[in-house]
């Protein structure tokens, strides 16, 4: 919005939590291959600090789809793990990959409480 000399104002403010999601796709018969190797992965991101939550699972319908779901404290705690990213061998079984990060600036409980 503007402010009373007209200029721009940017409220924005550092974001509450970060938000990596989406999917990625390999063969079919190499997701199971695929998700045992990402288990070190997990295990590493669920102990950083600033990780409040990290997942990546198999999708229940698509037998070539793997489901990626990561909360960050912040963007410094999300840089800190992610490194130099996956390995020659994983990227090598991708078909494809749709992931982004959304800056999250408010949370509201769905089940009435908050859990952490």
């Amino acid at each position: 919005h503007r402010g009373s000399t007209g200029r721009q104002i940017d409220n924005r403010k550092e974001p509450s939590m970060l938000i990596v999601a989406g999917h990625l796709t390999v063969a079919a018969t190499q997701r199971d291959a695929y998700l045992a190797g990402c288990e070190r992965v997990v295990e590493q991101a669920r102990r950083m600090p600033g990780c409040l939550d990290f997942a990546i699972s198999a999708d229940r319908v698509d037998p070539q789809r793997i489901n990626v779901f990561e909360r960050w404290r912040n963007r410094a705690d999300l840089e800190a793990f992610r490194g130099d990213g996956p390995d020659d061998a994983a990227s090598a079984a991708l078909v494809e990959a749709e992931i982004a990060e959304y800056d999250v600036a408010a949370k509201r409980s769905l089940t009435g409480a908050d859990l952490e």
